[in-house]
This record gives C-alpha cells, structure tokens and sequence, in this order.
C-alpha cells in the first residue's frame, strides 16, 4: 500500500506542526533501507509533486539519549522543523513507506501499532519500542559535561 492516499500532512509543517510517521513498506528498495538503517524512526510529509521527504534518525553513533524509539522520531521531527542540513535525509516515492501515525510538538500518535512493532522486531530493536500508542513529549536529558 502506498502511503499516499492516506492523511500525510502536505508540505513541510511549520514550528509544532504536524508531521507523518513511518515504517519502510514490504517493497522498499534496497538503497533507500540501507540509508535509512534497521530500527530508524521516520518522520516526513507529502510533497506537490507526489513524492515524500522524508527525514530519519537511526542512532548510528549509539548516543544513550537516543535509544528509545520515540526520542530517535523527535531528533528527526527537529531536524524537519529546522529544515537542519542533514544526510539524514531523503525525497522518494511513497511506495517506499507506509504511514503509521503523526508527530508534532505536543507527542506522538501512532495508529497502527503493529507495523511500528514488527519493523522494530525486524530490526531487532523490540526494546526500543513505545509501551503506548500515545507518547507526550518529553525532554531529552543532555549529557552532562566531564569534569576534569
């Protein structure tokens, strides 16, 4: 199923907008799930010319603030926001993702639960996973500086 035709915000949000979440669909291609890595969190919106942006958080360096799934979707929801210059970053088709809820500056909602299990199964990051369907915002700890 392409995830056009379903409720995609169009056009990027503006500050606390709204946004869709994502899971690679069963027919991603291969180049695009090798740069969105296992257990990513995606967050995008519909373009004009029918075709997702698509912004994603993987954790590649193992930051601990980042280990929660919900927390790697709002690293990716600010960079969306802030239009930040990133590689984490792609425009494709919609038959790439399948939408499975919606992110903005008050949580996360996700509306088919299964499918944001079975990638993070999948990826095996089950532990990752969010215990609710519906996630409130949190603020993410920063590290604290080493003292010499």
């Amino acid at each position: 199923m392409s995830a056009l035709g379903q409720d995609i915000p169009l056009e990027r949000p503006d500050a606390d907008g709204r946004a869709a979440l994502f899971v690679p669909s069963a027919g991603i291609k291969d180049d695009i799930l090798l740069a969105v890595r296992p257990g990513a969190a995606i967050v995008g919106f519909a373009n004009l010319d029918r075709t997702l942006t698509v912004y994603f958080e993987s954790n590649r360096f193992a930051d601990p603030v980042l280990a929660k799934w919900e927390h790697k979707a709002r690293k990716a929801y600010d960079r969306l926001i802030e239009n930040a210059p990133t590689v984490s970053k792609l425009s494709v088709s919609p038959d790439n993702f399948d939408q499975i809820g919606y992110i903005n500056g008050k949580g996360i909602t996700i509306r088919r639960m299964e499918q944001l299990r079975g990638w993070l199964a999948r990826s095996d990051a089950m532990d990752s996973c969010p215990e609710t369907e519906l996630v409130p915002r949190t603020v993410l700890p920063k590290p604290e500086a080493r003292q010499a």
